[in-house]
């Protein structure tokens, strides 16, 4: 089983915390990235980014300090920071989980293509979505191609917590029998409707992924998920489209936008 998660805006500077275990994959396409987004200037920046003056400056900083030296990284999954990685919870996973995590948890990045979840690197700022200046690198979808599909086991099943940004440099290149894609609902109290919140079903995502790792589950045990107040909904569900249902979200301490 791979469990696909994607990257997050904001990231943590690297500390002298969990130290990296790995290298990115495609590290040497990830550095002719940085090359490019350096040729950017703070206004183009700004424009392609959809971010104030004030902000592409602090961004351009980012990319002329993004460094492959040992002192400027830190692990992918300790380094973003986002809903999806309050619910993955990853400084509390023991050394068993870590080593199962890198074997069955990947990251989508715009900038590193995929990574492992202990995998170093160095803080940017590229979403999957963006559109640089013309070139071989305008279109991410494009530059990626098949690159990142390619370094998934051939076989087996994938779990898809990933955004729909992210997933199509993925689904696209696999045999979707192979795709499972959860969904998170919430209870609407005025209505009992079963909706779709967006902090919630990322904080679920990372809860869900976090279950798998830390659980060992197997692929048939997919639907047993009873973290943070969800519950299978067979009525709401399809088999490449579990859904899972809480009539009261328990996740609320996971995020700061919640407390």
């Amino acid at each position: 089983m791979i469990i696909l998660m994607h990257s997050s805006k904001t990231m943590r500077p690297p500390t002298s915390g969990l130290a990296p275990t790995g290298t990115p994959a495609l590290l040497d396409r990830a550095e002719e990235l940085v090359a490019h987004l350096r040729a950017h200037s703070p206004s183009e920046l700004a424009r392609v980014m959809k971010v104030s003056d004030d902000l592409a400056a602090k961004v351009r900083d980012l990319h002329d300090e993004w460094s492959t030296k040992p002192d400027r990284q830190a692990p992918a999954a300790a380094t973003f920071v986002g809903d999806i990685y309050s619910g993955l919870q990853v400084d509390t996973f023991s050394a068993a989980d870590r080593a199962y995590a890198d074997r069955h948890l990947r990251i989508l990045s715009g900038l590193y293509g995929i990574l492992r979840p202990f995998d170093g690197i160095s803080p940017y700022r590229l979403e999957m979505g963006y559109r640089l200046q013309p070139g071989r690198h305008s279109n991410l979808y494009a530059f990626w191609g098949t690159a990142i599909a390619e370094q998934l086991p051939a076989k087996g099943r994938i779990v898809n917590l990933a955004a729909n940004e992210y997933s199509r440099t993925v689904l696209p290149h696999v045999d979707a029998a192979r795709v499972v894609t959860p969904r998170f609902l919430t209870v609407d109290a005025a209505s009992g409707e079963a909706k779709f919140v967006v902090v919630h079903a990322k904080i679920a995502r990372g809860a869900f992924a976090r279950w798998l790792v830390t659980g060992r589950v197997k692929e048939g045990a997919i639907r047993e998920f009873a973290e943070i107040g969800y519950r299978y909904d067979e009525a709401l569900s399809t088999p490449a489209e579990p859904a899972f249902v809480c009539e009261e979200f328990g996740g609320k301490g996971l995020s700061v936008r919640l407390t």
